[in-house]
């Protein structure tokens, strides 16, 4: 993939990682216990990892071409990160993700802004019919930010995911490129 310069959102950028990001990325990933963030990520279980494997296993990645992985920042601060994923390269489907880590950037539109960004460069870059996205029924942030931006739930796996003694549901979101086209068109 091919990136000239930072992608700029509304309110934020989306900018390749490098090696200087690591320490305050590793910082709002891994630094507290129990960060809020996790709540929201999954609900998968975070585990704990020192800097230096952490910068050592993200270093090995970017060797490898890891320009999947973008930074989100607001005015220079990393908040976060957004990605995607081959599902099925061959057949171009691809799905998004992203995490915002620090809770003062959870609510006031960056989770949107960073996927209506990102969406908008993986439909130039890829010619790709559909952009997917999958998160978990206790995450209605997501699933909100999602459907904010066009986003249809496709499907649904019932009790999938198992979380505090409660189950929830998978919840699958996607968007064709038409439907993205159509909806932006001025």
């Amino acid at each position: 993939m091919q990136i000239i310069g930072p992608l700029e959102g509304s309110n934020v950028q989306l900018v390749k990682m490098t090696e200087e990001d690591l320490p305050e990325l590793w910082e709002i990933i891994y630094a507290e216990e129990h960060p809020e963030w996790v709540k929201w990520d999954a609900p998968f279980p975070l585990q704990p990892m020192d800097f230096k494997k952490f910068r050592g296993q993200m270093v090995n990645l970017m060797k490898q071409g890891l320009d999947q992985h973008f930074i989100i920042k607001v005015k220079c601060e990393i908040i976060g990160l957004i990605f995607y994923d081959w599902e099925h390269e061959s057949s171009n489907s691809l799905e998004i993700g992203l995490g915002i880590y620090r809770h003062e950037f959870q609510d006031g539109g960056y989770r949107e802004d960073a996927m209506n960004t990102w969406m908008n460069h993986l439909f130039k870059l890829f010619p790709i019919p559909r952009i997917g996205l999958t998160t978990w029924s206790g995450n209605e942030r997501m699933i909100t930010a999602g459907q904010n931006l066009g986003m249809m739930i496709e499907g649904r796996i019932r009790k999938s995911r198992l979380y505090r003694g409660r189950y929830y549901d998978t919840v699958k979101l996607g968007i064709l490129r038409e439907e993205w086209e159509t909806a932006r068109k001025p």
